[in-house]
């Protein structure tokens, strides 16, 4: 896993030399331009099919028995192949794909929307999976494998994980597929942590990769209607907008309207 993971940061260092362009010049219109429209999800319905058949996997493992002792089984393989493995890795590894992303930028190579609305489609996308993943595990009860409470479904790493590496294909698989798939193999190997760890059982995990994706790709999807609802011209083509302020420690709105 270790030398997989060398292998696409190679890739991604090799990626970004070719499409480095002026730092200074990049850092300055990415974080003081906030551009007229924003890029809608360029993506079909069937894109929704995988990551609701990983959820459909997890919630079947509460009512179909099968699913559920694959989940004792692949626990005693772990157990089997290490039962004294230990790490936090995981805990770091479920950010790395945000972390890349914004890395990227830094370094000059642009993605498919600038730093205010990336920041707010990314903080959109957390929100829904937030909701969703804290409703989950306070509902289904279940308890974890390691025994230590009653949280364990769906694995939040792995959500958090899967949600950054969606975010990090949205914003530069049209670069290149490298970026995405760099962005799925952390999130699998925080997935695979969760399991050694005997944190999460296997269908909490694969749950847990299904609400991070489509958290990201709902937010992508409905972003655009709220961006454009505070961002538009009125009849006479007089630029509004609305965005969120933070200014000695209180937040709030500003409003600006073209006269």
């Amino acid at each position: 896993m270790k030398k997989i993971l060398c292998a696409l940061f190679c890739i991604l260092s090799i990626e970004a030399n070719a499409q480095q362009k002026k730092l200074g010049d990049t850092i300055k219109k990415d974080l003081l331009t906030a551009p007229d429209t924003v890029k809608h999800l360029h993506s079909k319905a069937l894109a929704l099919v995988p990551p609701a058949i990983l959820i459909s996997y997890g919630a079947l493992s509460f009512a179909v028995k099968p699913i559920r002792n694959f989940d004792y089984y692949v626990h005693g393989e772990t157990n089997k192949t290490d039962a004294t493995f230990h790490s936090t890795a995981e805990s770091y590894f479920q950010f790395a794909p945000i972390a890349i992303t914004y890395g990227l930028n830094m370094v000059g190579i642009e993605g498919k929307n600038r730093f205010i609305d990336r920041t707010a489609l990314l903080g959109l996308s957390g929100g829904i999976l937030g909701v969703v993943d804290y409703g989950l595990k306070k509902t289904t009860h279940r308890l974890r494998p390691n025994n230590e409470d009653y949280l364990s479904f769906p694995s939040g790493h792995t959500s958090t994980a899967f949600l950054g590496a969606e975010f990090l294909a949205q914003e530069y698989s049209g670069k290149s597929v490298w970026y995405g798939i760099a962005g799925y193999t952390i999130a699998a190997t925080t997935g695979v942590f969760r399991l050694y760890n005997r944190d999460h059982w296997f269908s909490d995990v694969i749950a847990g990769a299904g609400f991070g994706i489509i958290s990201t790709k709902a937010a992508y999807l409905v972003y655009p209607y709220i961006r454009n609802a505070l961002t538009h011209k009125d009849k006479k083509g007089r630029s509004t907008l609305v965005m969120p302020l933070y200014q000695d420690g209180a937040v709030g709105l500003s409003f600006a309207k073209q006269l």
